[in-house]
């Protein structure tokens, strides 16, 4: 490979990676040295409706086979649902999970770290009860986002354990628990 061609790559990575002036749903292709043909997709800012088209449509743009598949995340969270949704898709396809060094992943970004087949965290995750527009309490979940039991089978399908929903619920909206590295591995989020 051209060392043109490399540092083209190189670029888009790190573009990939930088902050506020990309979208909230980025997803590039790339040739990287070592690792071959990479997909990488960008997941930042909040996740809203319409975040989960975006990432099919950038993952459907990018056909082929891929030695590696990641997905990097930067994001305040949002949307359980929407998560929820994107993170089954990013399951389905193939992707690992990254939280870099400079990067958070909080709230409902949670469930896409939860998607990764494999996952890194080097920044931070935290969790905290989701907002509901009425109130705060988790029984007005239902009118506002999927139910306690939807988040349990989501996380199931996942592998992941459910006292995650467990420390998920047990955290005020207006609190951030930030993970422990003990309980990143505990939680299977590492």
């Amino acid at each position: 490979m051209s060392r043109t061609v490399f540092q083209a790559v190189i670029i888009s990575v790190a573009a990939l990676c930088s902050g506020a002036a990309l979208a909230k749903v980025e997803v590039q292709a790339g040739q990287h040295k070592t690792l071959g043909r990479m997909l990488v997709a960008k997941v930042s800012e909040d996740i809203a409706p319409g975040d989960y088209e975006a990432l099919l449509k950038g993952i459907k743009a990018n056909p082929g086979k891929y030695t590696k598949k990641i997905v990097m995340l930067d994001s305040i969270g949002g949307s359980v649902s929407e998560s929820m949704r994107m993170g089954r898709l990013l399951r389905e396809t193939g992707f690992d999970a990254l939280v870099p060094s400079t990067g958070v992943c909080q709230g409902s970004c949670v469930y896409l770290l939860a998607a990764g087949h494999a996952k890194t965290v080097r920044g931070y995750v935290g969790i905290h009860r989701p907002y509901y527009a009425s109130s705060d309490s988790v029984h007005s979940a239902s009118a506002f986002g999927p139910s306690k039991a939807t988040q349990a089978a989501y996380f199931k399908e996942m592998q992941i354990p459910p006292e995650l929903l467990e420390a998920i619920n047990s955290t005020e909206p207006r609190r951030m628990r930030v993970l422990t590295p003990a309980e990143l591995a505990r939680y299977r989020l590492k």
